[in-house]
Protein backbone atom coordinates (compact mmCIF):
# COMPACT_ATOMS: atom_id res chain seq x y z
CA UNK A 1 0.00 0.00 0.00
CA UNK A 2 1.38 3.28 -0.67
CA UNK A 3 2.17 6.32 1.21
CA UNK A 4 -1.29 8.73 0.00
CA UNK A 5 -3.56 5.00 0.48
CA UNK A 6 -2.24 4.66 3.77
CA UNK A 7 -2.84 7.77 4.54
CA UNK A 8 -6.52 7.69 3.22
CA UNK A 9 -7.43 4.32 4.91
CA UNK A 10 -5.56 5.52 8.24
CA UNK A 11 -7.94 9.02 8.09
CA UNK A 12 -11.14 6.85 7.32
CA UNK A 13 -10.24 4.42 10.05
CA UNK A 14 -10.12 7.41 12.67
CA UNK A 15 -13.44 8.71 11.12
CA UNK A 16 -15.08 5.47 11.91
CA UNK A 17 -13.65 4.81 14.94
CA UNK A 18 -14.82 8.36 16.15
CA UNK A 19 -18.09 7.88 14.89
CA UNK A 20 -18.70 4.55 16.71
CA UNK A 21 -17.75 5.76 19.48
CA UNK A 22 -20.23 8.97 19.07
CA UNK A 23 -22.87 6.73 18.62
CA UNK A 24 -21.77 4.79 21.59
CA UNK A 25 -22.12 7.86 24.06
CA UNK A 26 -25.33 8.90 22.33
CA UNK A 27 -26.76 5.40 22.97
CA UNK A 28 -25.37 5.47 26.75
CA UNK A 29 -26.90 8.94 27.52
CA UNK A 30 -30.18 8.50 26.12
CA UNK A 31 -30.39 5.59 27.38
CA UNK A 32 -29.83 6.43 31.06
CA UNK A 33 -31.87 8.86 30.81
CA UNK A 34 -34.80 7.16 29.99
CA UNK A 35 -33.91 5.07 33.06
CA UNK A 36 -33.68 8.11 35.40
CA UNK A 37 -37.05 9.51 34.21
CA UNK A 38 -38.50 6.59 34.26
CA UNK A 39 -37.39 5.61 37.84
CA UNK A 40 -38.05 9.48 38.98
CA UNK A 41 -41.87 9.21 37.46
CA UNK A 42 -42.21 5.95 39.14
CA UNK A 43 -41.18 7.52 42.90
CA UNK A 44 -43.15 10.85 42.30
CA UNK A 45 -46.68 8.61 41.88
CA UNK A 46 -46.04 5.41 44.18
CA UNK A 47 -43.92 5.91 46.61
CA UNK A 48 -45.95 5.90 49.93
CA UNK A 49 -45.33 9.61 51.48
CA UNK A 50 -45.61 13.10 49.52
CA UNK A 51 -42.29 13.83 47.98
CA UNK A 52 -41.24 17.21 46.57
CA UNK A 53 -40.01 16.78 42.51
CA UNK A 54 -37.61 19.66 43.00
CA UNK A 55 -36.14 18.38 45.89
CA UNK A 56 -35.25 15.27 44.49
CA UNK A 57 -34.13 16.65 40.95
CA UNK A 58 -31.92 18.90 42.69
CA UNK A 59 -30.38 15.57 45.03
CA UNK A 60 -30.04 13.56 41.50
CA UNK A 61 -28.10 16.98 40.15
CA UNK A 62 -25.57 17.63 43.08
CA UNK A 63 -25.17 13.73 43.68
CA UNK A 64 -23.88 13.23 39.74
CA UNK A 65 -21.55 16.52 39.99
CA UNK A 66 -20.36 15.86 43.37
CA UNK A 67 -18.98 12.02 41.90
CA UNK A 68 -16.36 14.25 39.72
CA UNK A 69 -15.11 16.55 41.37
CA UNK A 70 -15.75 19.51 44.39
CA UNK A 71 -15.65 22.04 42.00
CA UNK A 72 -17.92 21.29 39.51
CA UNK A 73 -21.39 22.58 41.39
CA UNK A 74 -25.04 23.61 40.27
CA UNK A 75 -26.83 27.04 41.07
CA UNK A 76 -30.31 27.63 41.38
CA UNK A 77 -31.88 30.95 40.55
CA UNK A 78 -32.00 31.69 44.50
CA UNK A 79 -28.77 30.89 44.75
CA UNK A 80 -27.24 33.21 41.94
CA UNK A 81 -26.67 36.18 44.29
CA UNK A 82 -24.30 34.10 45.92
CA UNK A 83 -22.56 32.66 43.36
CA UNK A 84 -22.29 36.09 41.70
CA UNK A 85 -20.65 37.28 45.11
CA UNK A 86 -18.03 34.34 44.30
CA UNK A 87 -17.07 35.71 41.16
CA UNK A 88 -17.25 39.09 41.57
CA UNK A 89 -16.34 40.06 45.44
CA UNK A 90 -19.54 42.25 45.28
CA UNK A 91 -23.29 42.28 46.26
CA UNK A 92 -25.58 44.62 47.60
CA UNK A 93 -26.29 44.59 51.20
CA UNK A 94 -25.06 46.13 54.45
CA UNK A 95 -21.50 44.99 54.55
CA UNK A 96 -20.81 42.65 57.37
CA UNK A 97 -20.56 39.16 57.86
CA UNK A 98 -22.54 37.38 60.39
CA UNK A 99 -22.11 34.23 62.53
CA UNK A 100 -23.96 31.79 64.42
CA UNK A 101 -22.45 31.89 67.84
CA UNK A 102 -24.06 29.95 70.66
CA UNK A 103 -27.36 30.05 70.12
CA UNK A 104 -27.09 32.97 68.90
CA UNK A 105 -26.31 35.18 65.43
CA UNK A 106 -24.11 37.45 65.67
CA UNK A 107 -22.00 40.23 63.94
CA UNK A 108 -18.46 38.68 63.11
CA UNK A 109 -17.30 41.52 61.01
CA UNK A 110 -18.64 45.04 59.68
CA UNK A 111 -16.68 45.98 56.59
CA UNK A 112 -14.89 49.32 56.89
CA UNK A 113 -17.33 52.07 54.97
CA UNK A 114 -19.91 50.00 54.19
CA UNK A 115 -23.64 50.92 56.15
CA UNK A 116 -23.29 48.38 58.85
CA UNK A 117 -19.87 50.04 60.57
CA UNK A 118 -21.25 53.36 59.27
CA UNK A 119 -23.85 53.28 61.30
CA UNK A 120 -22.15 51.93 64.22
CA UNK A 121 -22.71 48.36 64.53
CA UNK A 122 -20.07 46.29 65.78
CA UNK A 123 -18.63 43.25 66.11
CA UNK A 124 -20.53 40.90 68.86
CA UNK A 125 -23.52 42.37 68.47
CA UNK A 126 -26.30 40.12 69.05
CA UNK A 127 -29.26 39.84 65.57
CA UNK A 128 -32.66 40.07 66.83
CA UNK A 129 -34.84 41.16 64.53
CA UNK A 130 -34.89 42.26 61.00
CA UNK A 131 -37.51 44.34 59.88
CA UNK A 132 -39.36 43.99 62.84
CA UNK A 133 -39.37 39.87 62.24
CA UNK A 134 -37.55 37.48 64.91
CA UNK A 135 -34.60 36.30 63.47
CA UNK A 136 -33.82 34.03 66.79
CA UNK A 137 -33.60 29.92 65.55
CA UNK A 138 -32.36 31.15 62.16
CA UNK A 139 -29.14 29.76 60.35
CA UNK A 140 -26.39 32.26 59.35
CA UNK A 141 -27.12 31.75 55.50
CA UNK A 142 -30.90 32.42 55.80
CA UNK A 143 -30.55 35.58 58.19
CA UNK A 144 -27.82 36.58 55.45
CA UNK A 145 -30.37 36.15 52.72
CA UNK A 146 -32.66 38.44 55.05
CA UNK A 147 -29.93 41.11 54.91
CA UNK A 148 -28.95 41.48 51.15
CA UNK A 149 -30.78 42.84 48.44
CA UNK A 150 -30.95 46.01 46.38
CA UNK A 151 -28.77 48.92 46.85
CA UNK A 152 -30.79 51.89 47.79
CA UNK A 153 -33.75 50.03 49.69
CA UNK A 154 -33.82 50.27 53.60
CA UNK A 155 -33.52 47.51 56.66
CA UNK A 156 -34.15 47.70 60.44
CA UNK A 157 -32.37 45.84 62.39
CA UNK A 158 -32.37 45.37 66.07
CA UNK A 159 -29.56 44.13 67.69
CA UNK A 160 -29.08 43.27 71.37
CA UNK A 161 -25.72 44.73 72.43
CA UNK A 162 -24.03 42.80 76.24
CA UNK A 163 -24.22 45.62 78.82
CA UNK A 164 -26.25 48.22 76.48
CA UNK A 165 -29.57 46.52 75.31
CA UNK A 166 -31.19 46.01 72.28
CA UNK A 167 -30.20 49.07 70.01
CA UNK A 168 -31.94 49.64 66.21
CA UNK A 169 -30.04 50.51 63.46
CA UNK A 170 -31.83 51.72 60.12
CA UNK A 171 -29.51 50.82 57.08
CA UNK A 172 -29.74 51.50 53.60
CA UNK A 173 -28.56 48.84 51.29
CA UNK A 174 -25.55 49.63 49.47
CA UNK A 175 -22.96 47.76 46.58
CA UNK A 176 -20.90 46.41 48.59
CA UNK A 177 -17.15 45.30 47.12
CA UNK A 178 -15.19 43.27 49.06
CA UNK A 179 -11.67 44.44 48.64
CA UNK A 180 -9.21 42.01 47.01
CA UNK A 181 -6.05 43.63 48.99
CA UNK A 182 -7.65 44.45 52.98
CA UNK A 183 -4.42 45.65 53.92
CA UNK A 184 -1.38 47.44 52.24
CA UNK A 185 1.36 48.72 54.62
CA UNK A 186 5.32 49.09 55.88
CA UNK A 187 6.66 46.45 58.25
CA UNK A 188 10.09 48.31 58.54
CA UNK A 189 11.26 51.71 56.64
CA UNK A 190 12.21 49.68 53.32
CA UNK A 191 10.32 46.63 53.42
CA UNK A 192 5.96 46.65 52.22
CA UNK A 193 3.74 44.40 52.78
CA UNK A 194 0.71 43.54 50.61
CA UNK A 195 -2.43 41.19 51.67
CA UNK A 196 -4.43 39.27 48.95
CA UNK A 197 -7.41 37.33 50.11
CA UNK A 198 -9.38 37.16 46.29
CA UNK A 199 -9.00 37.35 43.22
CA UNK A 200 -11.97 39.35 41.82
CA UNK A 201 -12.19 41.80 39.02
CA UNK A 202 -9.57 44.51 39.75
CA UNK A 203 -7.45 42.49 41.72
CA UNK A 204 -4.15 43.28 39.51
CA UNK A 205 -5.16 46.64 39.39
CA UNK A 206 -5.52 46.37 43.45
CA UNK A 207 -1.71 45.13 43.49
CA UNK A 208 -0.48 47.35 41.50
CA UNK A 209 -1.85 50.47 43.06
CA UNK A 210 -0.58 49.12 46.58
CA UNK A 211 2.71 48.05 45.21
CA UNK A 212 3.06 51.54 43.91
CA UNK A 213 1.73 53.17 46.93
CA UNK A 214 4.31 51.53 48.65
CA UNK A 215 7.63 52.14 46.97
CA UNK A 216 6.24 55.63 46.60
CA UNK A 217 6.67 55.82 50.46
CA UNK A 218 9.80 54.12 50.75
CA UNK A 219 9.46 49.77 50.13
CA UNK A 220 12.63 48.76 48.37
CA UNK A 221 11.22 44.57 49.47
CA UNK A 222 8.00 43.70 49.10
CA UNK A 223 6.22 40.47 51.18
CA UNK A 224 3.14 39.63 48.88
CA UNK A 225 0.82 37.56 51.45
CA UNK A 226 -1.69 34.80 49.52
CA UNK A 227 -1.76 32.63 52.66
CA UNK A 228 -5.78 31.53 52.85
CA UNK A 229 -6.06 33.28 48.95
CA UNK A 230 -8.52 30.19 47.63
CA UNK A 231 -8.38 32.01 44.10
CA UNK A 232 -10.73 32.97 41.87
CA UNK A 233 -10.29 34.27 38.65
CA UNK A 234 -7.74 33.30 36.13
CA UNK A 235 -6.93 36.36 33.95
CA UNK A 236 -6.73 38.39 37.60
CA UNK A 237 -3.89 36.25 38.48
CA UNK A 238 -2.34 36.81 34.96
CA UNK A 239 -2.84 40.83 36.08
CA UNK A 240 -1.21 40.06 39.34
CA UNK A 241 2.19 38.62 38.10
CA UNK A 242 2.38 41.32 35.43
CA UNK A 243 3.01 44.13 38.34
CA UNK A 244 6.16 41.85 38.31
CA UNK A 245 7.35 40.61 35.41
CA UNK A 246 7.91 42.09 31.88
CA UNK A 247 5.18 42.23 29.17
CA UNK A 248 4.39 39.13 27.09
CA UNK A 249 5.47 36.46 29.53
CA UNK A 250 3.81 33.24 29.52
CA UNK A 251 1.78 32.69 32.60
CA UNK A 252 -0.21 29.91 32.40
CA UNK A 253 -1.54 27.49 29.29
CA UNK A 254 -4.68 25.48 29.99
CA UNK A 255 -5.39 22.19 28.66
CA UNK A 256 -8.69 20.33 28.23
CA UNK A 257 -11.14 17.69 26.25
CA UNK A 258 -12.78 20.22 24.03
CA UNK A 259 -9.67 22.11 22.13
CA UNK A 260 -11.12 25.16 22.58
CA UNK A 261 -10.43 25.25 26.82
CA UNK A 262 -6.98 25.22 25.46
CA UNK A 263 -5.73 28.54 25.64
CA UNK A 264 -2.13 30.28 26.63
CA UNK A 265 -2.51 33.41 28.71
CA UNK A 266 0.57 35.75 28.66
CA UNK A 267 1.45 39.33 30.45
CA UNK A 268 -0.38 42.27 28.27
CA UNK A 269 0.79 45.06 30.06
CA UNK A 270 4.11 46.87 31.09
CA UNK A 271 5.00 46.01 34.43
CA UNK A 272 5.20 48.27 37.47
CA UNK A 273 8.99 46.52 38.54
CA UNK A 274 10.50 43.98 37.42
CA UNK A 275 13.69 43.67 39.92
CA UNK A 276 12.38 44.97 43.45
CA UNK A 277 13.13 41.69 45.73
CA UNK A 278 9.80 39.70 46.11
CA UNK A 279 8.96 37.44 48.83
CA UNK A 280 5.43 35.60 48.68
CA UNK A 281 4.10 33.64 51.30
CA UNK A 282 1.87 30.42 51.19
CA UNK A 283 0.36 27.95 53.03
CA UNK A 284 -2.44 25.08 52.69
CA UNK A 285 -5.39 27.69 52.05
CA UNK A 286 -3.12 29.07 49.15
CA UNK A 287 -5.25 27.22 46.06
CA UNK A 288 -6.02 27.59 42.38
CA UNK A 289 -5.14 31.31 41.45
CA UNK A 290 -3.28 32.14 44.46
CA UNK A 291 -0.80 28.90 43.08
CA UNK A 292 -0.65 30.05 39.46
CA UNK A 293 0.77 33.71 41.14
CA UNK A 294 3.02 31.84 43.56
CA UNK A 295 4.18 28.82 40.97
CA UNK A 296 4.91 31.23 38.21
CA UNK A 297 6.67 33.74 40.28
CA UNK A 298 8.60 30.55 41.48
CA UNK A 299 9.15 28.96 37.64
CA UNK A 300 10.17 32.41 36.49
CA UNK A 301 12.65 32.89 39.72
CA UNK A 302 11.32 35.96 40.13
CA UNK A 303 11.05 36.09 43.80
CA UNK A 304 11.58 33.81 47.06
CA UNK A 305 8.51 31.21 48.03
CA UNK A 306 7.95 31.24 52.09
CA UNK A 307 5.66 29.40 53.99
CA UNK A 308 3.77 25.66 53.87
CA UNK A 309 3.17 23.65 50.99
CA UNK A 310 0.03 24.88 49.05
CA UNK A 311 -3.23 23.61 48.55
CA UNK A 312 -3.05 21.89 45.09
CA UNK A 313 -5.52 23.21 42.80
CA UNK A 314 -4.50 22.43 39.02
CA UNK A 315 -8.05 22.66 37.68
CA UNK A 316 -9.82 25.44 35.92
CA UNK A 317 -13.61 25.81 36.04
CA UNK A 318 -16.17 27.61 33.49
CA UNK A 319 -19.43 29.08 34.07
CA UNK A 320 -22.27 27.21 32.07
CA UNK A 321 -25.59 29.41 31.71
CA UNK A 322 -28.24 27.04 31.75
CA UNK A 323 -32.13 26.82 31.15
CA UNK A 324 -34.60 28.92 34.16
CA UNK A 325 -31.90 31.25 35.39
CA UNK A 326 -29.97 28.09 36.41
CA UNK A 327 -26.00 28.11 36.01
CA UNK A 328 -23.27 25.50 36.79
CA UNK A 329 -19.66 25.82 37.16
CA UNK A 330 -17.79 22.87 35.82
CA UNK A 331 -14.27 21.83 35.57
CA UNK A 332 -13.42 21.85 32.19
CA UNK A 333 -9.14 21.86 32.25
CA UNK A 334 -6.23 21.81 34.03
CA UNK A 335 -3.39 24.76 33.84
CA UNK A 336 -0.27 24.63 33.45
CA UNK A 337 2.68 27.36 34.53
CA UNK A 338 5.76 27.97 32.82
CA UNK A 339 7.68 25.22 33.66
CA UNK A 340 4.94 23.19 32.18
CA UNK A 341 4.40 21.37 35.62
CA UNK A 342 0.60 21.40 36.58
CA UNK A 343 0.34 21.44 40.69
CA UNK A 344 -3.41 19.52 40.78
CA UNK A 345 -2.30 17.24 43.64
CA UNK A 346 -5.66 14.95 43.93
CA UNK A 347 -7.21 12.81 41.24
CA UNK A 348 -10.78 12.79 40.95
CA UNK A 349 -10.90 10.21 38.24
CA UNK A 350 -9.74 7.00 39.91
CA UNK A 351 -11.27 7.55 43.57
CA UNK A 352 -10.64 5.34 46.14
CA UNK A 353 -13.74 4.55 48.79
CA UNK A 354 -15.07 7.46 47.23
CA UNK A 355 -12.54 10.12 47.81
CA UNK A 356 -9.61 11.29 45.50
CA UNK A 357 -6.47 9.86 46.01
CA UNK A 358 -3.16 12.24 45.73
CA UNK A 359 -0.89 11.80 42.95
CA UNK A 360 1.26 8.73 43.50
CA UNK A 361 5.12 9.80 43.49
CA UNK A 362 6.13 7.24 40.83
CA UNK A 363 3.46 9.29 38.37
CA UNK A 364 4.85 12.54 39.17
CA UNK A 365 7.62 14.55 36.97
CA UNK A 366 10.61 16.82 37.47
CA UNK A 367 10.25 20.47 35.68
CA UNK A 368 12.49 22.89 35.76
CA UNK A 369 12.52 26.75 36.77
CA UNK A 370 14.03 29.34 34.49
CA UNK A 371 17.43 28.84 36.27
CA UNK A 372 17.54 25.45 36.18
CA UNK A 373 15.95 24.80 39.64
CA UNK A 374 14.06 21.91 39.68
CA UNK A 375 10.35 21.79 40.69
CA UNK A 376 8.02 19.18 40.96
CA UNK A 377 4.21 18.59 39.66
CA UNK A 378 1.55 16.89 41.20
CA UNK A 379 1.87 18.45 44.65
CA UNK A 380 1.05 21.97 44.80
CA UNK A 381 3.56 24.67 45.03
CA UNK A 382 6.73 23.88 47.48
CA UNK A 383 8.02 26.62 49.45
CA UNK A 384 11.74 27.55 48.75
CA UNK A 385 11.47 28.36 52.53
CA UNK A 386 9.15 25.97 54.14
CA UNK A 387 8.46 27.54 57.75
CA UNK A 388 4.54 28.17 58.39
CA UNK A 389 2.74 29.12 61.83
CA UNK A 390 3.77 26.95 64.82
CA UNK A 391 0.43 25.43 65.84
CA UNK A 392 -0.96 27.38 68.93
CA UNK A 393 -0.95 25.59 72.91
CA UNK A 394 -3.63 23.40 73.78
CA UNK A 395 -5.37 26.19 76.09
CA UNK A 396 -5.14 29.15 73.32
CA UNK A 397 -6.42 26.94 71.05
CA UNK A 398 -9.74 25.82 72.94
CA UNK A 399 -10.23 30.00 74.13
CA UNK A 400 -10.10 30.72 70.37
CA UNK A 401 -12.61 27.64 69.83
CA UNK A 402 -15.10 28.95 72.25
CA UNK A 403 -15.18 32.11 71.12
CA UNK A 404 -13.72 33.49 74.68
CA UNK A 405 -11.06 35.54 73.02
CA UNK A 406 -13.93 36.54 70.93
CA UNK A 407 -16.57 37.64 73.54
CA UNK A 408 -13.89 39.44 75.91
CA UNK A 409 -12.62 41.43 72.89
CA UNK A 410 -16.52 42.62 72.23
CA UNK A 411 -16.68 43.02 76.76
CA UNK A 412 -13.37 45.49 76.08
CA UNK A 413 -15.06 47.46 72.76
CA UNK A 414 -17.78 47.75 74.87
CA UNK A 415 -16.20 49.37 77.83
CA UNK A 416 -13.35 51.25 76.09
CA UNK A 417 -14.37 54.06 73.68
CA UNK A 418 -10.81 53.75 71.67
CA UNK A 419 -7.71 52.44 72.00
CA UNK A 420 -3.74 53.06 70.67
CA UNK A 421 -2.76 52.47 67.42
CA UNK A 422 -2.38 48.68 66.51
CA UNK A 423 1.24 48.56 67.14
CA UNK A 424 1.09 50.41 69.94
CA UNK A 425 -2.02 49.01 71.41
CA UNK A 426 -0.94 46.55 74.53
CA UNK A 427 -2.81 45.00 77.16
CA UNK A 428 -2.34 45.88 80.71
CA UNK A 429 -1.74 43.42 83.93
CA UNK A 430 -4.71 44.85 85.31
CA UNK A 431 -6.48 44.10 81.86
CA UNK A 432 -5.17 40.38 81.78
CA UNK A 433 -6.46 39.62 85.58
CA UNK A 434 -9.75 41.09 84.05
CA UNK A 435 -9.63 38.74 81.40
CA UNK A 436 -9.11 35.63 83.82
CA UNK A 437 -11.70 37.07 86.08
CA UNK A 438 -13.76 36.79 82.77
CA UNK A 439 -12.73 33.25 82.43
CA UNK A 440 -13.73 31.95 85.73
CA UNK A 441 -17.38 30.82 85.12
CA UNK A 442 -17.14 29.33 81.65
CA UNK A 443 -16.41 26.47 79.78
CA UNK A 444 -12.89 25.93 78.11
CA UNK A 445 -11.78 22.50 79.18
CA UNK A 446 -9.16 20.48 77.17
CA UNK A 447 -7.01 17.55 77.27
CA UNK A 448 -3.29 17.60 76.70
CA UNK A 449 -1.27 15.05 74.78
CA UNK A 450 -0.04 14.27 78.59
CA UNK A 451 -3.45 13.53 79.68
CA UNK A 452 -4.25 11.10 76.54
CA UNK A 453 -1.09 9.11 77.22
CA UNK A 454 -1.88 9.05 80.97
CA UNK A 455 -5.59 8.01 79.90
CA UNK A 456 -4.03 4.95 77.44
CA UNK A 457 -2.15 3.83 80.47
CA UNK A 458 -5.22 3.54 83.02
CA UNK A 459 -6.90 1.68 80.19
CA UNK A 460 -4.27 -1.03 79.17
CA UNK A 461 -3.07 -1.67 83.06
CA UNK A 462 -7.02 -2.08 83.40
CA UNK A 463 -6.84 -4.40 80.79
CA UNK A 464 -3.86 -5.97 82.12
CA UNK A 465 -4.94 -6.19 85.91
CA UNK A 466 -2.39 -4.36 86.63
CA UNK A 467 -4.89 -1.02 87.97
CA UNK A 468 -4.85 -2.04 91.91
CA UNK A 469 -1.24 -1.87 91.92
CA UNK A 470 -0.45 1.58 90.14
CA UNK A 471 -4.44 3.22 90.16
CA UNK A 472 -3.12 5.39 93.27
CA UNK A 473 -0.18 6.87 91.07
CA UNK A 474 -2.33 6.99 88.38
CA UNK A 475 -4.62 9.50 90.33
CA UNK A 476 -2.06 11.25 91.85
CA UNK A 477 -0.95 12.52 88.53
CA UNK A 478 -4.15 13.63 87.39
CA UNK A 479 -4.72 16.06 90.27
CA UNK A 480 -0.83 17.24 89.14
CA UNK A 481 -2.41 18.08 85.80
CA UNK A 482 -4.95 19.21 86.68
CA UNK A 483 -2.96 22.03 89.67
CA UNK A 484 -0.75 22.49 86.48
CA UNK A 485 -3.22 23.19 83.74
CA UNK A 486 -4.60 25.85 86.42
CA UNK A 487 -1.63 27.06 85.83
CA UNK A 488 -1.64 27.03 82.07
CA UNK A 489 -3.53 30.71 81.81
CA UNK A 490 0.00 32.19 83.65
CA UNK A 491 2.23 29.88 82.15
CA UNK A 492 1.11 30.48 78.30
CA UNK A 493 0.17 34.40 79.24
CA UNK A 494 2.11 35.83 76.20
CA UNK A 495 0.54 34.07 73.43
CA UNK A 496 -2.81 34.24 74.56
CA UNK A 497 -2.12 38.10 75.23
CA UNK A 498 -1.25 37.91 71.53
CA UNK A 499 -4.46 36.63 70.80
CA UNK A 500 -6.22 39.27 72.44
CA UNK A 501 -4.52 42.14 71.59
CA UNK A 502 -4.74 41.32 68.10
CA UNK A 503 -8.55 40.40 68.22
CA UNK A 504 -9.25 43.60 70.45
CA UNK A 505 -7.12 45.91 68.21
CA UNK A 506 -9.45 44.67 64.64
CA UNK A 507 -12.74 46.29 66.85
CA UNK A 508 -11.32 49.70 66.46
CA UNK A 509 -9.39 49.27 63.40
CA UNK A 510 -10.78 46.13 61.55
CA UNK A 511 -8.34 44.23 59.05
CA UNK A 512 -5.40 46.97 59.26
CA UNK A 513 -4.93 45.33 62.78
CA UNK A 514 -4.84 41.95 62.65
CA UNK A 515 -2.39 41.98 60.25
CA UNK A 516 -0.47 44.63 62.21
CA UNK A 517 -0.48 43.11 65.08
CA UNK A 518 0.87 39.96 64.42
CA UNK A 519 3.65 41.18 61.94
CA UNK A 520 6.28 40.41 65.38
CA UNK A 521 5.27 37.16 65.73
CA UNK A 522 4.56 35.92 62.50
CA UNK A 523 7.22 33.57 61.68
CA UNK A 524 7.20 33.78 57.83
CA UNK A 525 7.29 37.31 58.08
CA UNK A 526 10.40 37.41 60.10
CA UNK A 527 12.04 35.12 57.75
CA UNK A 528 11.03 37.46 54.80
CA UNK A 529 12.93 40.48 56.49
CA UNK A 530 16.11 38.46 57.30
CA UNK A 531 16.34 37.33 53.61
CA UNK A 532 15.73 40.94 52.18
CA UNK A 533 18.73 41.83 54.96
CA UNK A 534 20.98 39.28 53.53
CA UNK A 535 20.60 39.87 49.50
CA UNK A 536 23.34 37.21 48.81
CA UNK A 537 21.31 34.93 49.96
CA UNK A 538 18.08 35.74 48.21
CA UNK A 539 20.20 35.46 44.93
CA UNK A 540 21.63 32.32 46.05
CA UNK A 541 18.44 30.90 46.72
CA UNK A 542 16.93 32.07 43.13
CA UNK A 543 20.12 30.24 41.79
CA UNK A 544 19.55 27.04 43.73
CA UNK A 545 22.74 27.66 45.08
CA UNK A 546 22.20 25.43 48.36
Amino acid sequence: MNKKKWLVAAVVSAIVVTGFKQVDDYFEVSKNLDIFTTVYKEVNLSYVDEVKPGQLIRESIDAMLGSLDPYTNFYSEAQAEDYRFQVTGSYGGIGAIVKKHGSNLVVDKPYEGYPAQQAGMRTGDILIKVDGKSVVGKTSAQLSELLKGTAGTTVVITVERPDNGEMDFTLKRAQVKVKNVPYAGLVTPKVGYVKLTGFTPDAGLEVYTAVKKLKEEGAENIIFDLRGNGGGLLHESVNIVNVFVKKGQLVVSTRGKDKENDRVYKTLNAPLDTEIPLVVLVDGGSASASEIVSGTIQDLDRGVVIGTQSFGKGLVQSTRMLSYNTQMKITTAKYYIPSGRCIQRLDYAHKKNGSAISIADSLKQVFYTLNKRKVTDGEGVSPDIELGFPSLTKIASSLVRNDLIFDYATKYRNEHDSIAEPLEFHLTEEDYQDFKSFLKDKEYGYTTDTEKALKDLENRAKDEKYIQAIGGSIDALKKEFDANKNEDLDRHRKEIIELLESEIAARYYYDRAYVETTFDEDPDVQEALKIFNDPSRYQAILKGIK
